[in-house]
């Protein structure tokens, strides 16, 4: 079991005492113009359940994880002000690399600040530290920026405004326009792939994608969902992570972990008592890595007619050996022109992550 504590929080007078003040109906005053806020965990334990065979914590529970947190901080922000009480909802998840893998029998911290706001809606960077309690030792295992936007309890459908947080400086308030206008352009940018998905049919050749393509068929439940009745952002990603893991061992037959994953556009929301099929399918395959296209469909159990894409992003895995280190991926045999343009987009977004890992690299030295 874990949950999010939050941590010594300076009263709004510590922070600024000429801040605007507002009553919250509850005799104690708020600031209007909210600071930033931080949360985190308490000490979350490993435990088998939390990993694969091998011992590697799923990389979607990393994922929930930093969307529960990010998801708490959201929402407690969002209800300092007036009016009507709101639930924050998870739109988008940007690049998310995992550095290092966690292991059973680590602790996890998670802590979530929001960074920037807009009129609807709010970055929140998360972090998630791994600790060897035996040893003492401490490694920086996830770093993720997430959005969110505020939708009122009384109606789903009615977006609330956020209210702004104080910046250091103008520098910083500036750059965190810069990411809100890049994220906001390429969510508009992204196309939903309305293509139908076919399952593999039994005598598939191996390392094709239609050998290791993956379906996973998952009925929505109360526990899945948020008090909105829509399902949590966090539950929808561990299921991704849980379709690209499969896809990636049925290619490599080796053990398998989430190195990263690309922005999670959420397109629309998913309601209680829906059907999702997630589906997996390899894209792109370097030498040390694989590029995995996942796909989040939802079908009305009442209405026939009810189906969309809802969530679409691309995971990419590596293979480990025993020692937790790379091992070469099979390369990927191509089968028509659909496959081979997508083998050459993922081709493109592969090269373009790793020079953009370089010039970071090389900023650092």
């Amino acid at each position: 079991m874990h949950c999010f504590r939050p941590k010594t929080i300076k009263t709004a007078d510590e922070v600024d005492p000429h801040l605007p003040r507002t009553d919250c109906g509850d005799g104690e005053a708020e600031t209007q113009q909210a600071y930033k806020y931080q949360i985190s965990s308490c000490d979350q334990l490993m435990r088998p359940d939390d990993a694969n065979i091998m011992g590697n914590v799923h990389g979607g529970n990393i994922l929930k994880m930093i969307e529960e947190a990010g998801g708490i901080v959201s929402t407690r922000h969002c209800n300092t002000q007036k009016g009507d009480r709101c639930l924050a909802a998870l739109v988008r998840v940007e690049k998310t690399e995992f550095l290092f893998p966690v292991f059973i029998g680590e602790v996890v911290h998670v802590s979530a600040e929001i960074t920037y706001t807009s009129k609807h809606s709010l970055e929140v960077q998360v972090e998630v530290i791994a600790e060897n309690i035996f040893t003492g030792a401490k490694k920086l295992s996830n770093k993720a920026a997430l959005w969110y936007v505020p939708c009122s309890l009384q109606n789903v459908d009615k977006i609330m405004e956020v209210p702004p947080i104080k910046y250091a400086s103008a520098q910083q308030e500036e750059e965190g326009k810069k990411r809100y206008e890049a994220q906001k352009t390429e969510r508009m940018e992204t196309k939903e792939r309305i293509e139908a998905l076919m399952p593999p049919p039994p005598n598939a050749e191996r390392h094709t994608v239609r050998f290791s393509l993956s379906s996973l068929i998952h009925l929505v439940g109360p526990s899945d969902c948020t008090l909105h009745d829509y399902v949590h952002g966090g539950t929808t990603m561990k299921l991704m992570d849980e379709v690209a893991g499969i896809v990636a061992a049925r290619h490599c037959n080796t053990n398998i972990v989430t190195a990263a994953v690309d922005a999670i556009n959420f397109h629309r929301k998913i309601k209680k008592g829906c059907v999702v099929t997630v589906t997996g399918r390899l894209t792109f395959v370097s030498n040390k890595s694989m590029e995995i296209e996942v796909l989040v469909d939802v079908a009305s159990l009442l209405e026939e007619k009810e189906k969309y894409r809802a969530v679409s992003a691309f995971f990419t895995f590596i293979s480990l050996d025993k020692e937790n280190k790379p091992l070469p991926i099979p390369p990927l045999k191509i089968e028509g022109e659909d496959e081979q343009k997508r083998f050459e987009e993922g081709k493109a977004r592969y090269l373009q992550n790793k020079a953009k890992r370089l010039a970071d690299k090389e900023r650092q030295q």
